[in-house]
């Protein structure tokens, strides 16, 4: 089948922000007398600390000159937790956040300055509070929504944890009632949601846990409904492990690519990941990995997916779910800028969580959350080092959508080219603390190379034939643009 993916996706440069954390602006839809958990004191699990969709409207200039062209917001539809996962309104933006009038301002402001908005499609489970599943506490079997839950037994006990729950929720929770997709009216019902704000002007979903709904024919029938009222529209699931099966065309256009996460930390940090900071297997990247084990690993995603589909999957090193980068690598600093510039320079959409570029540490959720710092407290040469990357991927093509060619991985040491038509830029890594003088075989690439520029970083390179000898600085990685005979 033929494949299409957005090709804006393939452009861009996303940013991640959890609403309640990052920018708090007073409004209307909310008294102005609530008690907001304090904005710097470390996040709690139930406390809000009161952010909003117009506080991400006035930091929209400093998004555009960091190079953003995308936003990826954690759910914010109406919900009784900060996080907003326990969805109780679909159709209703969180009165917290600003309610429907801030996101209609907030799409409107962000597509002016260029840059696109994705919602959270939190389509797997509801809440308690949830109105269809609420009316089942109230009236138990007499309800007329009790099929669209899986209801095993009477009574159901949605907040008596001493008794059985008698339905299914997600992961044995209680709290987030399960929906039963095999019945016709769910389907639609959340068909018609993801329809609806897609009209709105939504340019896209992150879907949570989708491959946890199973019914045949469901994310089909999603993609169609989506891309029937705008094809541009941009679907990524959260998969953690390998998304083949989602990743053939006909359902997502990327996934949250925690394989390359996981792949490119290993590699970066070495053996300075702090495993205190990992909870699963799939949270994990260790054990460290050399250069040609790190080449595997990054061969394997090239080959698992069309390439359409791998230039819009959606790449990261921190979310909402993972400690932050800083804190895992025990704020070894040389491991973020080598991480960042792999991230920047992948085929595929990078994503910034929050707060990363400006050195904002984290543990596990829900310490990973905390609020975005004031600027006194920036990092600013990480914030510097942010803004030249995605710089120098927006200024070069090949970096975005160019093929990837891995030149050279040995010992601590990895080499790649992105090339696209007559442009040809080369990526070194040397994760060691050593310097290292490496001479690289040039002869593979389709172009005779008689020059190259350094445009990051601060490599000595000797002349360029069909073999360069490049000096590589300890724990430091370097951007060369070729010119051809």
């Amino acid at each position: 089948m033929q494949i299409y993916t957005p090709d804006w996706v393939k452009n861009a440069v996303f940013y991640q922000i959890f609403p309640d954390r990052f920018a708090f602006r007073p409004h209307s839809s909310i008294p102005s007398q609530v008690n907001w958990e304090s904005w710097h004191a470390p996040p709690t699990v139930q406390g809000y600390k009161g952010g909003n969709l117009w506080g991400i409207i006035d930091r929209l200039d400093y998004l555009a000159d960091l190079g953003i062209t995308a936003l990826y917001l954690t759910p914010i539809f109406q919900s009784a937790c900060n996080h907003r996962y326990h969805t109780h309104d679909y159709y209703q933006v969180d009165p917290i956040l600003g309610g429907n009038e801030a996101l209609t301002a907030l799409l409107t402001a962000a597509h002016e300055h260029q840059i696109k908005v994705v919602l959270d499609g939190v389509f797997n489970h509801a809440s308690r509070g949830f109105f269809f599943f609420n009316d089942i506490l109230e009236n138990g079997p007499h309800s007329p929504w009790v099929d669209w839950f899986r209801i095993e037994g009477w009574p159901v006990a949605a907040y008596q944890g001493s008794k059985p729950a008698n339905y299914v929720g997600w992961s044995g929770n209680r709290a987030l009632p399960q929906f039963n997709h095999d019945h016709p009216d769910v389907r639609e019902y959340i068909m018609q949601i993801a329809e609806y704000w897609i009209k709105q002007g939504v340019d896209g979903w992150r879907l949570d846990v989708p491959n946890e709904i199973q019914v045949p024919g469901f994310w089909q029938e999603f993609r169609d409904r989506v891309k029937g009222i705008n094809p541009e529209a941009y679907i990524v699931g959260e998969i953690w492990d390998n998304a083949q099966p989602w990743l053939q065309g006909d359902q997502f256009d990327g996934v949250m690519n925690y394989q390359f996460r996981q792949a490119t930390i290993a590699f970066a940090a070495g053996d300075r990941v702090d495993v205190a900071y990992t909870t699963q297997p799939t949270y994990a990247p260790y054990p460290a990995l050399e250069a040609s084990e790190y080449q595997q690993r990054i061969q394997d995603l090239l080959t698992w997916h069309p390439w359409d589909i791998q230039l819009t999957q959606l790449n990261l090193l921190s979310s909402h779910d993972t400690a932050r980068l800083l804190s895992m690598v025990h704020l070894d600093y040389s491991t973020i800028e080598l991480a960042t510039l792999l991230l920047l320079t992948f085929p595929g959409a990078p994503c910034i969580y929050y707060g990363d570029e400006v050195g904002l540490p984290g543990g596990i959720d829900p310490d990973c959350r905390r609020s975005f710092p004031e600027e006194a407290d920036w990092h600013l040469p990480l914030q510097a080092m942010h803004k030249q990357l995605i710089q120098i991927r927006h200024q070069h093509a090949a970096l975005r959508t160019g093929q990837y060619q891995v030149l050279l991985a040995t010992d601590e040491t990895y080499i790649f080219s992105r090339s696209l038509a007559e442009e040809m830029l080369i990526v070194a890594i040397n994760t060691s603390t050593e310097s290292s003088s490496i001479t690289v075989d040039l002869s593979p690439l389709p172009q005779s190379i008689s020059k190259l520029d350094c445009i990051y970083g601060t490599p000595k390179i000797s002349e360029v034939n069909s073999t360069t000898t490049l000096e590589l600085p300890g724990r430091q990685g370097s951007i060369m643009i070729a010119s051809f005979e």
